[in-house]
């Protein structure tokens, strides 16, 4: 028979099993999760550890220590101290914060504005100028002597009153901080001491902190915390007038457009020959647009009258000079076009002996047998000397001549010469690949060039690099002795200058012309990309000092260390020259300089491109066009 009681105990038993595991689940699952727990736990806490030896962005702003003493804060390696101004006088000019801001001294400025209501400065002024007036009608009326003070202080609220009340003026609290930062105690004096002298000479007085160094310093931070709270009142005007965004500006009212101001996208406008000298440098990298940018000058000084003449090692003005139908002549070994370096000036002044002009001859023609025959000896330099002055005699070149009319001597002249004299024989040797062996062609016939033109252009290019330096400096002594001779504008541009600075001879003969050719009106420009051989010699940084235009474009990392040192850059502008982009730079001119981008209208630039791809287009597009006019 079937019992209900056993199946009731058959669920109950059922029913205590399932309870069981479920207990049993339970404790498994909370054990699980006490370790998942445990599990993230250990993973934070090895994240926190993690992330302690990992440098986070305030440590790497932050510095090393920090002292705070109660005239200044050594900071890391520096020492810190800040300067406030307390006191301004009546009238200031726009811009007189501008000498600050152009020092070259590393500071921190904080200018703080705090605006006030015109209605609470009306009614103090209301009460200051009844006072004035009642104490200047008692004057009247106890016949006491006028006070200009307080007439002009009167006078100055008047107005004040007028400008807030009709809105041309607002008024302010301002307080202005300089954190000035020096390697030593003594720099920072120094730097110091030079701030507050400027300060002073525009008479605005000031004072260094004391006790207060941390909130001086915490007040020029960029953080907007004005923790010193030393203000001065000020109206709108005299505070525009410290706006400390100031940018040098080098447009005057003529001359020629070199390019635009970076700072201000202002025009560059300048007269090289109204500076105490015409000469101008460039110093740049290749590829960086030097030769771009002297090309645009030439084009635009011929617009103005000037001559040029240019020494083209590289063929670069070939197209602009047949552009403007210049004068372009080839020196080299098969040329027909031929100078003499024995030529003497065409035309001698009313002051001029025959004597000094051919003892100078001598002199240049001595330079260019030194760069010809390399080292010699002092017995061998006294030989040369004497055997000069008898080439010139052979030729009846003497101080009694009429120099004018007189036929220059050739080298083949002065090696004969030379043949006849004792212990010349050494150098006749060395000279005789210049008269009979392979560079015969070059130095040893009479000058056949003509210089009556506008632009006139001498190309080295297809000489030996042995023998550039030595038509460079053949050419350079002709010129000199065209400009001496007739007395025009005229701009010589020495493009790789640097040629000429490899030798001792030919760079003094370069910086005796920089220094001399303003007597004669004209303007030498040197160009080169080799900075470190130019700069080096002590001739090259004579001829930066002796040029009041300087351009220096992009330079290399090797070079931009010496450029910084010779022109003073700041960081910034040392940075800027190893990233500019082409045809930017840094222009300075006499006292001021400015970073500049060098710009081109179309048609300049279809005159001036140095750039092989657009130079093909451009004789490919006057290809087609004669090719259309002969089917016509």
């Amino acid at each position: 028979m079937f019992d209900p009681n056993q199946l009731n105990q058959v669920d109950k038993i059922k029913q205590l099993e399932q309870e069981k595991a479920q207990a049993l689940n339970a404790q498994q699952r909370k054990a699980m999760m006490v370790q998942d727990i445990g599990d993230s736990r250990k993973i934070l806490e090895e994240e926190r550890v993690y992330r302690q030896g990992v440098v986070s962005v305030r440590d790497l702003i932050s510095p090393a220590s920090l002292e705070v003493t109660s005239s200044y804060i050594k900071l890391g390696d520096y020492f810190i101290k800040t300067i406030f101004v307390i006191e301004y006088p009546r009238y200031i000019n726009v811009g007189w914060f501008a000498p600050i801001i152009n020092m070259d001294t590393t500071a921190d400025i904080a200018i703080y504005f705090y605006p006030v209501k015109a209605s609470v400065i009306l009614k103090q002024l209301k009460k200051k100028v009844g006072a004035l007036q009642a104490g200047l009608i008692s004057d009247a009326e106890k016949g006491a002597p006028r006070d200009p003070l307080r007439e002009t202080a009167l006078r100055d609220m008047e107005k004040l009153r007028d400008d807030l009340t009709q809105g041309v003026e607002h008024f302010f609290q301002t307080a202005m901080y300089i954190t000035v930062y020096g390697k030593s105690l003594e720099e920072l004096d120094t730097s110091c001491e030079n701030i507050e002298n400027i300060l002073g000479s525009t008479l605005v007085y000031s004072r260094r902190v004391f006790y207060q160094a941390e909130q001086g310093f915490n007040s020029t931070l960029p953080i907007a915390s004005d923790d010193l709270q030393i203000l001065t009142n000020m109206n709108t005007s005299p505070a525009a007038s410290s706006f400390p965004f100031v940018s040098s500006d080098l447009t005057s009212d003529g001359g020629v457009l070199f390019g635009i101001n970076r700072h201000n996208n202002s025009l560059i406008l300048f007269d090289r020959f109204s500076l105490q000298n015409a000469n101008s440098v460039v110093f740049a990298t290749s590829g960086a647009g030097k030769s771009y940018t002297i090309k645009l000058e030439v084009l635009r000084s011929l617009m103005f009258g000037t001559e040029v003449i240019i020494i083209d090692p590289e063929r670069e003005y070939k197209h602009l000079c047949d552009a403007v139908g210049g004068t372009y002549i080839d020196v080299s070994l098969n040329s027909e076009s031929k100078i003499n370096p024995f030529d003497l000036p065409r035309s001698i002044g009313e002051d001029a002996k025959a004597d000094d002009i051919i003892r100078g001859g001598v002199i240049t023609v001595k330079g260019l047998i030194k760069l010809m025959i390399g080292d010699i000896t002092p017995e061998e330099d006294s030989i040369i000397d004497r055997a000069l002055l008898e080439t010139y005699a052979k030729k009846d070149i003497t101080a009694s001549a009429d120099l004018t009319r007189v036929e220059p001597p050739v080298m083949q002249d002065f090696q004969e010469i030379l043949e006849g004299m004792e212990n010349g024989e050494n150098i006749v040797l060395r000279l005789k690949k210049y008269t009979e062996g392979t560079f015969a062609g070059l130095l040893n016939n009479p000058t056949n060039v003509q210089m009556n033109n506008k632009l006139v252009a001498f190309s080295v290019r297809d000489l030996e690099d042995e023998l550039k330096p030595l038509a460079i400096y053949t050419i350079v002594n002709y010129v000199w002795n065209v400009v001496r001779s007739e007395l025009k504008k005229r701009i010589l541009v020495v493009d790789e200058a640097w040629w000429l600075m490899q030798r001792e001879d030919s760079a003094k003969f370069i910086f005796a012309l920089v220094k001399r050719c303003r007597k004669y009106y004209l303007g030498v420009t040197t160009i080169t990309q080799d900075v470190n051989d130019f700069l080096t010699s002590p001739y090259g940084q004579a001829i930066v000092n002796n040029s009041s235009l300087q351009l220096l474009m992009k330079q290399s990392p090797a070079a931009v260390d010496l450029i910084q040192k010779t022109f003073l850059l700041t960081e910034g502008e040392k940075y800027l020259l190893l990233e500019c982009g082409v045809g930017e730079g840094i222009f300075f001119a006499g006292a001021k300089h400015a970073a500049i981008k060098v710009v081109a209208s179309y048609s300049e630039d279809q005159l001036i491109t140095s750039d092989p791809r657009q130079l093909l287009e451009i004789e490919e597009a006057k290809k087609e066009f004669e090719e259309s006019l002969s089917q016509e």
